[in-house]
């Protein structure tokens, strides 16, 4: 396993996210914020997911479930650099 390389606009919160959906498979946000076991509010986390969908690490499956992609299998295995993903925005990611 390489290195992971996170974008500028990542935060370690993001890693546990993905880490957290690549065990599980699925999951959403008030579920990981009662099992993930650090300090990070369902909102929070939900503001992260979104911002990690449009980079494409993971995806929505249905309503407020997501799972992790293949890109976001990829940047675990420090086989991607983050920074070459869509950067989200507030625009871009949050409002949709």
């Amino acid at each position: 396993m390489s290195q992971r390389l996170p974008a500028h606009w990542m935060v370690p919160l993001d890693e546990r996210i993905i880490e957290y959906l690549d065990a599980e498979r699925l999951a959403n946000p008030s579920l990981m914020e009662k099992e993930m076991n650090f300090d990070a509010s369902e909102n929070r986390i939900r503001e992260r997911c979104k911002l990690l969908t449009y980079a494409g690490f993971i995806a929505p499956t249905h309503k407020d479930l997501y799972e992790v992609t293949t890109w976001g299998q990829l940047y675990l295995e420090g086989e991607i650099d983050a920074a070459h993903q869509p950067s989200p925005t507030p625009d871009s990611a949050l409002k949709g």
